[in-house]
């Protein structure tokens, strides 16, 4: 009888034990379920306008513009684009011949530059600026390489809660090919899952909502685009995860739903009209992918006051390249294949018609709360597309003219999918024209795009 009852109150404190050693892994089942990015997330992301350079008096001028004029239509993230981690770099070499000085910490992880940031001195970290932006009612975002900073494999850093060290999970033959400030991470080593494990670790406690991992989709990394995943899961904080830069491989969309919010379709995006009708092209071609929490990327809206910042895109500041006409077009194109909005352009500095472009609710509607959105057809270089609004009962008209000329479309009502009784606004000029009738015949210029609702 003693041996039964022994045994049984064995049973019961390993049992005990067990369940205090599982209960975090119930904790991180439940964080993953967590539905992020439900919309296409809108925001702010510093490169376009200042590189590489951006300060922390320049993130927080943006965060104050967004709180103030563009948070009620929906903008939310404010996102700091890479080497937040460095001093002033305003080398014109390329990328990757630099192998600048990076600031690590005992656990060789990247912490911000005090002279950019000044708010991270003593330890700091990045935390003071997200508590600045979380203070406005938005979210902080953050650009992040993938892995290990050079200055952690030199100095053979110990990985926080492992016995391994830097150079011991490091894989150098795979380096980023346009900056060399990391190598990535073997993921067969030991310790490697608790390296990501201790960046997301960190990111949390200073409140970041929103990760762009770059070097990461392109050339595809499935190995640590899984152990940021897992880190996110294991971090105790929702961060969304945004994969750049691209293009994503188009013949995986399970791996990317089942791991990231947002994957970049292409190279980095600037301002220039090929390089938009190509976005076009990309866009018909991932449109039938598109699902709730998981989107893929067109990059970056490189609209208003660009590259101040003179290591950046053609050596000088500038406004964008884009004619108006053009801006509708990107504006439109975004919109109706539900992309991510990330304004690149520094918003203090925007105009009158700049800001139109983004406060226009009618349209952010269509990027924010429609299905079915797809291409029905492409001819003469007119792309058309359509999208569905099931709570307003709309149906969304999107006429793109990638041609150098104006052209004329006539579109039937059954072409359309709705009656001659329908009823047509027209978004951009927030205008009534009347019923659908025998057919719309729209005259759109050169470079230019219309966006009607139909009720």
């Amino acid at each position: 009888m003693k041996i039964i009852l022994f045994f049984g109150k064995m049973a019961i404190i390993v049992l005990f034990f067990f369940q205090s050693f599982t209960a975090p892994a119930q904790k991180v089942s439940e964080l993953t379920k967590i539905q992020l990015a439900q919309k296409p997330p809108m925001g702010w992301n510093s490169y376009n306008c200042f590189g590489g350079n951006v300060t922390e008096a320049e993130v927080k001028a943006n965060a104050d513009y967004m709180a103030q004029k563009l948070k009620q239509f929906g903008w939310e993230y404010i996102v700091v684009d890479f080497l937040w981690y460095c001093d002033d770099q305003t080398s014109s070499e390329k990328f990757a011949n630099r192998r600048p000085h990076q600031y690590i910490d005992e656990y060789g992880r990247l912490i911000p530059s005090v002279k950019l940031h000044p708010s991270s001195e003593g330890g700091k970290g990045l935390k003071p600026l997200g508590d600045y932006i979380h203070s406005k009612g938005l979210k902080f975002g953050l650009h992040i390489m993938r892995g290990i900073a050079r200055q952690a494999i030199s100095g053979n850093t110990p990985v926080k809660n492992s016995t391994a060290k830097a150079a011991e999970i490091t894989n150098l033959a795979d380096t980023c090919i346009w900056y060399g400030g990391l190598a990535g991470v073997n993921m067969t080593k030991s310790g490697s899952q608790e390296y990501y494990n201790s960046l997301f670790e960190l990111y949390a406690e200073w409140g970041v909502d929103y990760i762009k991992v770059d070097d990461i989709s392109f050339p595809y990394h499935a190995d640590e685009i899984e152990a940021v995943h897992k880190a996110i899961g294991n971090c105790g904080r929702p961060i969304v995860l945004s994969l750049s830069p691209g293009p994503a491989f188009i013949g995986n969309p399970k791996h990317l739903r089942e791991n990231a919010n947002l994957w970049r379709i292409s190279g980095d995006f600037w301002d220039k009209w090929e390089a938009l009708k190509r976005q076009l092209e990309l866009c018909r071609d991932w449109a039938p992918l598109v699902t709730e929490g998981h989107w893929p990327d067109a990059d970056m809206l490189p609209l208003g006051r660009l590259n101040i910042r003179t290591e950046l895109k053609d050596g000088k500041p500038r406004t964008t390249n884009f004619t108006h006409d053009e801006q509708y077009f990107l504006m439109t194109l975004w919109s109706v294949f539900r992309s991510p909005l990330m304004f690149g352009g520094n918003l203090p500095d925007n105009d009158e018609f700049t800001t139109s472009l983004i406060t226009n609710e009618e349209v952010i509607r269509v990027n924010q709360h429609t299905t079915n959105n797809r291409e029905i057809s492409f001819k003469n270089g007119l792309s058309i597309w359509t999208a569905d609004d099931n709570e307003n009962k709309a149906k969304y008209i999107a006429i793109l003219n990638t041609s150098d000329k104006a052209a004329d479309v006539t579109c039937t009502a059954k072409e359309l999918g709705v009656t001659a009784q329908s009823t047509v606004h027209d978004l951009w000029k927030k205008s009534e024209l009347g019923q659908v009738g025998k057919g719309l015949v729209i005259s759109i210029p050169a470079h230019g795009a219309m966006l009607y609702s139909i009720k």
